[in-house]
Order: structure tokens, then C-alpha cells, then sequence
């Protein structure tokens, strides 16, 4: 599978108004970039974001799965419309260069109000309220660190750093092109190594451009859903490479024009969620020519050109789980014909899929969709 996708060990967001600054989120259902108004003045402070993957999964996907270049994409949905949203704004990514704490508490569980000890990070501890480690320690061997007494620490400098600027008549889902980071994870495999050798895999943060404890002017409110959603739209780290191959039997038929029919001719239906699947797509002519032969003409072995891909669509809810990517959704040939592999443990179990194919021909652009459906299943 080209595209292969990993959901978070644990994420959280981190609060630096007065009376949150030690709440831990870390069960929260939704994750927020957020503005509040201080008490009596007119100070606005902001929520961070932290996210983390597990070493032993992105160790595994690089390790046998990953073959050549790679692109890795960091995406988060938005659960909302935005609320008081200026005009445009930017949103910063940085890898974290110390471990934190998830804890499995609620944004309405608050220890300043309720009493309740924070068992995880917050905007004061990287740990919990009752160990009390602060945030700021420089990790030995960076080049870099931000160092607020508060609020989280990370590399800073452009080789470190993701952006995406938001409008308010935009899609509000973030996707962050992390393969400059991930690559500094990956150079140590995701031992606790330091850069320049490797970074150690602590995570990332998001937080606004020009973030500081307090600002003067509301930015308004971001929401995401985070991995403790009930929905499938969990922050989600996809990496991404070209699998493909195009070596065609000998004397091979090529179908590069006129009315062709694509079909699925292997599909099982169901799927162990730690599966690969070689999917096999029969490619013939929808009227083939008149031949006096001993033979079927179904039996024969056709090609579509190396400029064909395969997209795999949510079927409930119409989400495009993979796009037709011209250069990492490709399908491959060999002498049995043209096929495409999946990887069931990237996709979620206990859903339903659905496949489509397309054709860049002497025709244009051909989509096919054989209502080709497969369910995920633990």
C-alpha cells in the first residue's frame, strides 16, 4: 500500500489561561486552538496543541514497509465552523524535544475549580500536578529550543517547521507536510538519540504564529477531533511512496483508447485489519472484436498504461480515505496483468470501503467505478 496511515498513541490540548493552566485534556473527544478572555482585563491567552505517534508503528513503516522516497502528511479535521475567526491566520508545527504525559482526564474535569489533581500534562507540568515537572528543560545536543517556564518545549528553526495559513472562507482541516521531521526521527530509528544523529520522537505541537502566554487581540477558536473521537476523522499521519511496478508479459496488449471495462476480479469482501491484499484488476475490451478462435477472448491478458491509479473511498460517509495520486497511487502490471496492494492495518477496521480506478488515456481522463466494495474487520 502507498499510501499507509498511523493514528496518534495520544494527544491533548495544553491551556494557558489562568484558571486551566494546570487542566489536563487528555481523554478529551476534541482538540482546540483557542483564545480566552483573562478575568478583568484584556489579555486573550491561547491553548496549544500536542500529539504523538508510537515509535514501534513508525519504526514498522519504515522499516518494511517504506520503499525509496517518501512523503509523510500530518492531517487534523475540524469540528466546526470557526467562532470570532479574523481574517487569515497561521498555524505553526514543531517536533517536541521532551515526553510528556498524556493523563486521562476532560477539559470539565478543571483542579483549579473541582479540586482534581491533573494526571497528566498541562500548560504548567509536562508529567502531572503532582510530580510538578516543568516544561523548559534544554534537551542536550539541539541546535535550537524555545524555552518558556511554560507551555512546552521545541526545536525551532525553519528545518524544524511546518505552517499552514488558514482563511475564514477556507477548509479549516489542517495538513501539514512533516517529511523534513519525520526523516530526523527516522535517521536514529526512533532511538533517543539527538540531532544531528536523530531526534528523539516525542511528538509535535501546533500552536498559532506569534504565540505568546497572552495576546491583546482574540484569534478566535480552531477545533479538531482528536483520537479519542467517536468519528473517523482522527488526526491521522499518512506516509506515502510509490510501490508500483510496470513489467507486462510479452506481446502484451495494450488498451489505451474506445470502451473499456475495469472490474476487481479477487475481491473477498472481508479483510483481517493486519492484511496485505494484492488486488487484481481485469482490464478488456467492452466490445471485443470478432475472432475465430478455440479460445475466450476473456481469457486474454490486457494493460491499461502506467498512467492508471486506484482511490479507495469511505462508503458510509463519502470520505476520500486515498485520491487518485498520480504519484504514489499508481497501479503496477505483471505478466498475470495489472493490480495494486493494500495494507488492511493503515485503513480503520469495522468499515466499509470502496475502490474506484482511473484511466489517463488517448480518451482524457476515464474514471470507472464497479461498485467494488471490501469491509475491514479486527
Amino acid at each position: 500500500m502507498a499510501y499507509y496511515f498511523l493514528y496518534p498513541e495520544k494527544d491533548t490540548t495544553i491551556y494557558s489561561h489562568p484558571s486551566r493552566q494546570n487542566l489536563n485534556t487528555g481523554v478529551n473527544e476534541t482538540l482546540e486552538l483557542t483564545t480566552e478572555k483573562g478575568i478583568n482585563d484584556e489579555l486573550y491567552y491561547p491553548s496549544r496543541i500536542l500529539l504523538q505517534f508510537k515509535n514501534t508503528e513508525l519504526n514498522d513503516v519504515f522499516s518494511t514497509q517504506v520503499t525509496g522516497d517518501f512523503e509523510a502528511n500530518l492531517k487534523l479535521y475540524a469540528t466546526e465552523f470557526a467562532q470570532n475567526f479574523p481574517t487569515s491566520q497561521t498555524v505553526e508545527l514543531y517536533p517536541l524535544s521532551e515526553s510528556w504525559d498524556n493523563g486521562n482526564q476532560r477539559y470539565n474535569e478543571n483542579p483549579t475549580n473541582n479540586s482534581i489533581i491533573s494526571n497528566g500534562c498541562s500548560w504548567l507540568y509536562k508529567d502531572n500536578e503532582t510530580t510538578k515537572t516543568s516544561w523548559g528543560t534544554l534537551t542536550p545536543g539541539t541546535t535550537g529550543s524555545n524555552t518558556p517556564i511554560s507551555g512546552g518545549i521545541w526545536y525551532t528553526g525553519s528545518e524544524f517547521k511546518s505552517t499552514q495559513t488558514l482563511g475564514i472562507v477556507n477548509d479549516l482541516d489542517l495538513n501539514f507536510n512533516v517529511t523534513n521531521q519525520i526523516q530526523k526521527f527516522s535517521s536514529s530509528l526512533f532511538t533517543s538519540q539527538e540531532y544531528p544523529t536523530g531526534l528523539s520522537n516525542n511528538g509535535f505541537i501546533l500552536l498559532r504564529e506569534n504565540d505568546t502566554d497572552n495576546n491583546t487581540t482574540n484569534q478566535g477558536s480552531l477545533k479538531y477531533f482528536s483520537v479519542d473521537t467517536n468519528t473517523i476523522f482522527s488526526p491521522a499521519l499518512t506516509v506515502k511512496w510509490d510501490d508500483s511496478s510496470y513489467i507486462t508479459g510479452s506481446g502484451a496488449t495494450l488498451l489505451n483508447s474506445g470502451k473499456i471495462q475495469l472490474n476487481i476480479s479477487n475481491n473477498k469482501k472481508y479483510y483481517r485489519n493486519e492484511e496485505e491484499y494484492t488486488f487484481r484488476v481485469n482490464v478488456r475490451k467492452q466490445f471485443p472484436t470478432r475472432t475465430f478462435t478455440t479460445s475466450s477472448n476473456y481469457l486474454d491478458v490486457n494493460y491499461l498504461k502506467h498512467t492508471s491509479y486506484y482511490s479507495i473511498e469511505d462508503y458510509t460517509s463519502k470520505e476520500v480515505i486515498v485520491p487518485f495520486d498520480t504519484s504514489y497511487t499508481k497501479l503496477s502490471a505483471d505478466s498475470e496483468g495489472m493490480f495494486f496492494k493494500l495494507n488492511m492495518n493503515g485503513l480503520q477496521p469495522e468499515r466499509y470501503y470502496k475502490i474506484l480506478l482511473r484511466h489517463d488515456c488517448n480518451d482524457g481522463v476515464i474514471l470507472y467505478d464497479d461498485y467494488c466494495y471490501f469491509k475491514v474487520i479486527r
